[in-house]
């Protein structure tokens, strides 16, 4: 069960370590897409994003405070899948469906670091040696 849950872990942070990188590597046209959905200080806020899903993403996928890391992800998702793929305000229908599959998409994704957190925070030291313990259990 252990090997499982490190290749769940893996697997799930690869996602937003690429997209963090891609905030860095692309962000002159990230930063123009959040101006385009009216984000304020679009540049400072793709920085910000790109910083924590990628320290969310390593926290989960090495098992450094996973639970905070999962929350972390939380935090970048929820806003994610209502303020840039607004799905509601699109006219175009190919962009209308576009838009509400990347919406669905974060917010399932939000569902499994959701559920990463239960896992991580409830059994506190008790998991595998390769998680060192939940930020939220003393």
């Amino acid at each position: 069960m252990d090997v499982l849950v490190l290749i769940v872990r893996i697997l799930f942070a690869l996602l937003f370590l690429g997209a963090g990188i891609a905030h860095f590597s692309q962000r002159e046209m990230m930063a123009g897409y959040a101006v385009s959905k009216c984000i304020p200080a679009a540049g400072l806020m793709v920085d910000i994003s790109g910083a924590v899903i990628i320290l969310g993403g390593l926290m989960v996928a090495v098992g450094v405070w996973p639970d905070l890391g999962a929350l972390l992800l939380v935090g970048f998702l929820v806003p994610t899948a209502s303020l840039m793929h607004d799905f509601w305000r699109e006219t175009d229908p190919a962009s209308k469906v576009n838009a509400q599959t990347q919406s669905l998409k974060e917010l399932s994704l939000t569902g499994a670091a959701l559920a990463l957190f239960a896992f991580f925070a409830s059994p506190g030291d008790e998991l595998d040696p390769l998680v060192p313990g939940s930020v939220l259990t003393p």
